[in-house]
């Protein structure tokens, strides 16, 4: 339905946020948020306080660390890096996470014929 916006897998915010220190480098919770939004074309519309949870969970396992600096528009806010232990879990994870969507799409298009 137009206007409808795509629910998170569980598991796949952390690697998707993880991504975007990849792609864009140190950001901020709402351009992490902004981020996102933006790849997906607006498919995904995801809650700071979402994103914020995700933060927390990937800062306790050590896959980014978080520093204090000054945003574009000259606020203090906290900018999240991915660190080395993270870049190899995202490696691993979009490895993983390609094997099970190849596995997902077979499921998909055998029940189409059946």
């Amino acid at each position: 339905m137009p206007g409808d916006t795509t629910d998170i897998l569980q598991g796949t915010l952390d690697l998707m946020v993880s991504k975007t220190f990849v792609s864009a480098g140190p950001s901020h919770d709402y351009g992490i948020t902004r981020r996102l939004e933006q790849i997906s074309e607006t498919a995904l519309r995801i809650n700071r306080g979402t994103i914020y949870a995700s933060l927390v969970r990937l800062i306790q396992k050590r896959w980014i660390s978080g520093a204090w600096g000054t945003s574009h528009n000259n606020r203090k806010a906290k900018f999240y890096s991915i660190t080395k232990t993270g870049r190899k879990q995202l490696h691993a994870q979009a490895e993983n996470w390609g094997r099970i969507s190849v596995v997902i799409g077979r499921v998909l298009r055998v029940a189409d014929r059946g």
